[in-house]
């Protein structure tokens, strides 16, 4: 009974990291891979073109963000990412409420860190993890792997890669409605706010997006809000200290569990 109990909590674990990804990566984005839309023609929005031009070139910034996923999470994440040459960073993350803080407080914590590198995410667990495990603290997605499970992980690497400030302005100026809304003081600083709805996924309604830009064409807030299978999803995100450095080293190898064998593991135990 111990041993199906600690199958259990490790395949529970191992799913909660994946959608953890999901929903700090993905949150309500759209393309889910598919190519890039088409700018808009609109004279308008040439302003926007300049942002989506500007938030590229910056490459990196500071990161501050919640994300609430129905009554399934809620959650913080501070870090640094970085999105020139594919999504890397760090982020610390705190389960703040929902089904899946509850298990993870069950489970001895609440809180991981998440590690971005081009070809794989990487979520270190806690110790009563890790006892479970050999030892090991990391779990390691690659993106390749995560294709196979179907549902909402396919994708994940493209879907985190349109979470970055230049491709959410992307998906805005493809929206049949953007719009600029008004001026508004973001954090102090002096903002245009724009908004518009982006297309959704299969099993996925449309999404809202809003978008405040300071006066280097930078990105300062974006507020993301759409449904999933899992109810009303909605994500604000803060940007500050565009290019900064980007720490994303991988985790010891000996100190790494890739999720797929820790599926293979649970199914064999159960």
């Amino acid at each position: 009974m111990r041993g199906a109990r600690s199958s259990g909590a490790r395949r529970t674990v191992v799913v909660i990291a994946v959608t953890v990804a999901l929903a700090c990566g993905t949150a309500c984005t759209s393309s889910g891979g598919a190519a890039d839309p088409a700018p808009s023609a609109d004279p308008s929005t040439r302003p926007l073109r300049a942002v989506e031009r500007a938030t590229a070139r910056a490459g990196s910034a500071r990161v501050e963000s919640t994300t609430v996923m129905g009554d399934e999470l809620s959650l913080d994440a501070t870090g640094t990412l970085g999105w020139k040459n594919g999504l890397t960073g760090t982020l610390r993350i705190t389960y703040t409420g929902g089904t899946t803080a509850a298990t993870m407080r069950e489970l001895g914590t609440t809180a991981m860190e998440a590690r971005y590198l081009p070809d794989a995410y990487y979520a270190r667990m806690g110790d009563g993890f890790a006892a479970q495990v050999g030892g090991r603290h990391w779990i390691k997605y690659g993106y390749a792997d995560l294709e196979g499970l179907g549902s909402g992980a396919a994708g994940v690497a493209d879907g985190m890669r349109e979470t970055t400030p230049d491709r959410t302005v992307k998906r805005l100026l493809a929206s049949d409605d953007v719009r600029r809304v008004g001026e508004a003081t973001t954090r102090g600083r002096r903002t245009t706010h724009w908004t518009g709805t982006v297309g959704g996924t299969a099993g996925k309604t449309e999404q809202t997006v809003d978008i405040w830009v300071d006066d280097r064409d930078l990105l300062v807030k974006k507020v993301e809000r759409g449904r999933t299978e899992s109810g009303e999803l909605t994500q604000t995100a803060y940007y500050s200290d565009y290019g900064a450095a980007v720490s994303a080293e991988r985790p010891p190898a000996a100190d790494t569990a890739d999720f797929t064998e820790l599926l293979g593991r649970t199914r064999d135990q159960s």
